[in-house]
């Protein structure tokens, strides 16, 4: 029986994969990415049935003033005037636009000036992010915001605005700031005490639904009037049953 003493050639293992540091950086952000757009529909479907019980802004108040006041109060239980007052003063387009009112972005643009968040802009920055301006909140609420829309019905989102804005120091939502204000319960607020409420809704600390200066009193003027003109034309039925 012959052999054959000539060795076969090794076949050479095979290189261990080049490290690419630019091809593994992209591919942990864009998984990144991902789970975060999961985790924010996810974070953005909860809240459309289950009403927020804080946010960063109420939690650093609390601490700050060693609690706050707020109450949730379902939208069938708040007065309709107090939440057409608040689409009169803050978004008279609400049932209009898709979360961003891009023309009153544009006129703010030209003015120079702000202002042009929505209620739904503000929904998203109280609940999901933080106060401040900086160019990552604000591409964020961009974001967010027509996805919000999206799950949202406009009535939800009026109920969450209208229990988590601040309406004084250390009060919350309107359930509260109508006891505080005027010692009432909101489903029982009046076309003026709802205005009023409304007007302070720009500067909660600097303003007084019950004790309202002239410039207050002036500006609730104008809102019964807006709110009376949308809830003729049509401007109130995206949020009322």
């Amino acid at each position: 029986m012959a052999y054959d003493h000539m060795a076969r050639p090794r076949k050479k293992a095979p290189a261990p994969p080049r490290f690419r540091p630019l091809r593994w950086l992209l591919r942990w952000i864009a998984r990144g990415v991902l789970v975060f757009g999961f985790l924010t529909v996810l974070a953005v479907v909860f809240y459309a049935v289950i009403n927020p019980p804080t946010n960063a802004y109420m939690f650093s108040e609390g601490r700050r003033l060693g609690g706050v006041e707020q109450q949730w109060v379902d939208m069938a239980d708040i007065a309709p005037v107090m939440a057409r007052s608040a689409v009169a003063a803050e978004d008279a387009n609400f049932c209009l636009h898709w979360g961003l009112d891009l023309a009153a972005i544009q006129a703010a643009l030209d003015n120079g000036s702000g202002g042009a968040s929505t209620i739904s802009q503000q929904v998203v920055k109280n609940v999901y992010l933080w106060h401040g301006r900086n160019w990552l909140r604000k591409a964020l609420e961009a974001g967010i915001t027509p996805l919000m829309e999206a799950i949202w019905s406009k009535r939800r989102v009026l109920e969450v605005y209208l229990n988590v804005a601040e309406f004084d120091e250390g009060v919350f939502g309107v359930g509260a700031a109508a006891q505080h204000y005027f010692g009432v319960d909101a489903a029982d607020l009046t076309a003026v005490q709802a205005a009023r409420l409304a007007a302070v809704l720009p500067d909660p600390k600097g303003r007084s639904a019950s004790d309202p200066s002239a410039r207050v009193r002036a500006r609730a003027a104008q809102i019964v009037d807006g709110a009376a003109t949308i809830a003729v034309d049509g401007r109130a039925a995206c949020f009322e049953r």
